[in-house]
């Protein structure tokens, strides 16, 4: 585990865009027992995925549609929401960093380390808006 002090900067990169921490799997829990779509970020001290991940997911926030709820954990260093997270990542291994979005519960998108770490950040954020119109626009039918 790293000093806290080293990752505030991380972890305010999300924050400050709206995304709430969650740091046990308590908090994991609530967030996704939300009704509507909500969007896990799998934070991570790795630079070269991470630090091209936090940039995209900023950029993806700003589109019209979005998530309704947003949260993040921190992998290596709040394990038990990190875990829980990974945890409804069915069929998948974890990563750091990942991105998911559920829907109601359930997991409707995954983009893992692996899409993360051979894109820029507005390759990532295009990927993440594409998601968002897709699994995230509400429907007026």
């Amino acid at each position: 585990m790293y000093p806290e002090m080293m990752l505030t900067p991380m972890r305010e990169e999300l924050t400050r865009a709206g995304i709430q921490e969650a740091r046990d799997a308590a908090a994991v829990d609530a967030a996704l027992a939300q009704p509507g779509t909500t969007m896990v970020v799998v934070n991570s001290i790795c630079g070269c995925a991470a630090g091209k991940m936090r940039p995209g997911v900023r950029l993806a926030l700003q589109n019209a549609t979005k998530p309704d709820h947003s949260v993040t954990v921190f992998a290596g260093q709040d394990r038990e929401a990190t875990d829980r997270a990974r945890s409804n990542f069915q069929g998948h291994p974890p990563t750091s960093p990942a991105i998911a979005l559920f829907r109601d519960g359930q997991l409707v998108y995954l983009m893992q380390r692996s899409a993360i770490e051979t894109s820029t950040a507005p390759a990532i954020a295009q990927e993440l808006t594409r998601a968002f119109e897709t699994y995230c626009a509400t429907s007026n039918a």
